[in-house]
């Protein structure tokens, strides 16, 4: 489903990624995590196209990553983001958020758009808050929205981009829930997170990044029970005594 080979990335003179190498098969949920600035935003963000990869090959479901807008577009269309910081339209009600890209992408109509919109506020747990803005939900519920919003495009990979550090920590496990019924259904998935219990009980693979570099990957068993890098032992005592 998704495929990085010898993927590089630079910002200026700043070596952002180094040689990554990572398979996603189709149904697999990989968790990723990592110190900041350890380049796990920057590889997701280049899997969906927002940042342009220097050297390497991107694989999204059969189509290569290039710098043709079209290929780009139809890569987007297929993979769903959500990111930290929410990124809903505050002048819009929930709903409307939901509709926008049905219409304009997939040219549904605006009932068609609605109706689909209000399947997945549902399904995400806040129907009741469609005719809302986003300014008048908790950060847990706007979350949410931002998961219904990328599901509106029946999108066949999700990117998680620490959904949750910007929410309050009684607000985690709302969010947390919808993710792990996602992966439950068999939506192909890459999170970054440092939600360790999630990644327990949820990844297929859990996948170390420092410094530009994948350092380690393995199945969460043996990856909390027996890392085999120094750096990823020193994170995990970290991470996991906080």
């Amino acid at each position: 489903m998704i495929s990085l080979k010898s993927v590089h990335k630079y910002f200026g003179t700043y070596h952002a990624l180094r040689n990554i190498n990572l398979d996603v098969e189709e149904g697999q949920k990989i968790v990723v995590c990592g110190p900041s600035g350890s380049g796990k935003s920057t590889m997701i963000r280049c899997v969906n196209g927002l940042e342009q990869h220097d050297e390497g090959d991107i694989t999204v479901n059969g189509h290569m990553m290039t710098t043709d807008e079209k290929t780009g577009n139809l890569i987007r269309q297929e993979v769903g983001m959500v990111f930290q910081s929410f990124n809903l339209f505050p002048h819009m009600k929930v709903i409307e958020n939901l509709m926008m890209a049905q219409r304009m992408v997939r040219k549904k109509t605006k009932a068609e758009a609605r109706d689909t919109g209000m399947k997945l506020l549902e399904r995400v747990g806040i129907s009741a808050q469609a005719d809302k803005f986003p300014g008048q939900l908790s950060g847990g519920q706007q979350q949410r929205v931002a998961i219904a919003r990328a599901l509106c495009m029946n999108p066949k990979v999700m990117l998680f981009d620490e959904p949750t550090s910007a929410l309050d920590p009684e607000m985690i496990s709302e969010v947390l829930e919808v993710m792990t019924e996602l992966a439950r259904e068999g939506m192909t998935m890459i999170c970054v997170t440092h939600e360790m219990g999630f990644a327990r009980s949820v990844a297929d693979r859990i996948v170390f990044m420092d410094e530009g570099e994948i350092v380690e990957a393995g199945e969460p068993e043996t990856f909390f029970a027996n890392p085999e890098h120094n750096r990823t032992r020193k994170f995990l005592d970290q991470i996991i005594s906080h």
